[in-house]
């Protein structure tokens, strides 16, 4: 039905396309525009990145109704998708903060438009998958190293980052937080680990092309920004760390295993060794790492605590729509629910924060929608021949249980900066889904 409305415009539009060449070459503003998207996310304010993101979403609408041919097709993972987006709206209708939450909505909005412009856009230049993950890939490389050179000048924190009560002063980390706003090191960790999979991606691409030059290159910058995500001191974001390390040997066991059993094993547990002797080694990191375990006796962990007690307080009381979307009308109604001194702005996990905000069947179509892509992409990293199609299909699944994990512990993962990769990883994936079929 939507794609016949399409094609009734694009018929009675086709003269203004013929005497047009912006939309003849509207390809590439979008294509300039998805980049633009990227690069701003490093030194932008949040209003300037959606901006540029809206700019994206209407060179796409422009296009479906100029160009002829032009149609929209749903994977089966995108219809959970869009079942999420319809009840969000419910959601919002059924809002008590209707101000409030028409801000959230908006901003979901602008994300999954993002999100099928991207999609589109792919699904006709799949040769621009590399240059796009590229993008991304020095855009944490360039965070990699401003993290690192400020480990090296020993930045003083900006807010209360970390408990030190109970710290000896050479227990203290120095947390780096790089140029994102706002200045945040887990915002930073958050960032690093949506990223890192396509800096890997990158590095495997020059490998798979034999441009041993670039491996080198790509793979130093790489190292650089691993080694700058641990020096971010978020704790979440060193569990997505693991699921991308985990990931990415699952994956080159496809390559390795069966001929270099050997050298697959030497590689695994060479970085296992390293990593082991970092954190033993590493008075600040052994801390860091330690208070993960602390539970109540660490402050940032009992303070979580007490969140997810009040968010799912909030969740009981308003399980079948929630509170409507958005930071701002959760904060508005989580003081109502929270413990006395422990304001917060999220609740600290993902899953709890969509149910708290849609309800119980949004958080059901966001799980079915995540965990359909992720299976449908899976099939094909285990059956294709295809080496890079494997390489980009990887880098957006290793991404996106990344930041599920990192999510379980925090909300970072609603920052515009790692939500715009978090749907291109998911563009990625229809893009290959649908040249599947």
């Amino acid at each position: 039905m939507f794609n016949r409305l399409l094609n009734f415009i694009q018929n009675h539009t086709q003269f203004i396309y013929n005497n047009s060449l912006l939309i003849q070459r509207i390809d590439k503003f979008i294509y300039l525009s998805i980049l633009a998207v990227f690069v701003s996310s490093t030194v932008m304010t949040s209003d300037l990145i959606g901006l540029i993101a809206l700019t994206t979403t209407a060179l796409t609408i422009t296009k479906l109704l100029f160009t002829k041919g032009e149609k929209l097709e749903a994977s089966k993972f995108e219809i959970w998708l869009l079942a999420y987006f319809m009840i969000v709206i419910i959601s919002l209708a059924g809002s008590t903060l209707f101000a409030l939450s028409l801000k959230g909505f908006l901003k979901t909005l602008t994300y999954l438009g993002f999100y099928v412009s991207v999609a589109h856009f792919l699904k006709s230049n799949k040769d621009k998958i590399f240059p796009i993950c590229a993008t991304i890939g020095l855009c944490i490389s360039f965070e990699g190293i401003i993290g690192t050179l400020q480990n090296f000048n020993k930045v003083q924190e900006i807010a209360t980052w970390q408990d030190v009560s109970k710290l000896n002063p050479e227990q203290i980390m120095t947390r780096v937080y790089g140029t994102l706003k706002p200045l945040n090191p887990n915002l930073l960790g958050g960032y690093f680990v949506a990223g890192l999979p396509a800096l890997y991606a990158t590095v495997a691409t020059f490998l798979a092309d034999k441009k041993y030059k670039c491996v080198l290159i790509a793979g130093i910058f790489a190292l650089i920004s691993t080694v700058a995500l641990v020096l971010t001191g978020c704790r979440g974001s060193y569990l997505g760390l693991l699921a991308i390390m985990g990931g990415t040997f699952l994956v080159s066991a496809k390559y390795l295993w069966q001929n270099y059993k050997a050298i697959y094993i030497s590689i695994v547990g060479g970085c296992i060794a390293l990593i082991t002797s970092a954190i033993l080694l590493s008075t600040s990191l052994r801390a860091r790492v330690l208070s993960i375990f602390a539970m109540r006796q660490d402050s940032s962990n009992s303070f979580r605590f007490n969140v997810y007690q009040s968010s799912f307080n909030m969740f009981k009381e308003n399980w079948l729509l929630g509170i409507g979307v958005g930071n701002k009308n959760f904060r508005e109604i989580y003081g109502i629910y929270m413990r006395t001194g422990f304001d917060a702005l999220s609740a600290y996990n993902v899953c709890l924060e969509i149910a708290v905000e849609s309800g119980i069947f949004a958080l059901v179509a966001f799980l079915g929608f995540l965990i359909t892509a992720l299976i449908d992409s899976i099939k094909i990293i285990i059956k294709s021949t295809d080496t890079k199609k494997v390489i980009f299909l990887s880098a957006a699944t290793i991404s996106i249980c990344a930041m599920m994990v990192h999510g379980l512990v925090d909300t970072v993962f609603f920052r515009p900066q790692i939500q715009f990769i978090f749907w291109t990883m998911v563009a990625i994936i229809s893009a290959i889904l649908k040249d599947e079929k």
